[in-house]
């Protein structure tokens, strides 16, 4: 895929970035060349290689899954601009 410089005002449009007309050309060719770098990782065969949810092979940290009320409903709602019986009171927005 190749970006033209009317597509990079598109581009700039649609993300709302003011470009000036003296930077697109400059900016077109860094498109491609980002393009072309992707087309390269393309290339190369990841068929035998599983993902990873990191580059150091570690296990992930686990906790006992336990359900609490929290132990503080008072410290929760102090800060609420109304509360009754530890819950936070909201105004009515259904009819």
């Amino acid at each position: 895929m190749s970006v033209d410089q009317a597509m990079v005002k598109r581009v700039a449009r649609l993300a709302r970035i003011k470009v000036k007309d003296e930077d697109v050309p400059r900016l077109a060719g860094e498109l491609n060349a980002i393009l072309s770098f992707v087309e390269q990782l393309n290339e190369v065969d990841v068929s035998g290689v599983e993902p990873l949810t990191s580059v150091v092979a570690m296990k992930m940290k686990m906790r006992d899954d336990v359900v609490t009320d929290g132990g503080i409903p008072k410290d929760v709602t102090k800060n609420a601009p109304a509360s009754e019986d530890d819950f936070f009171m909201v105004p009515k927005v259904v009819e």
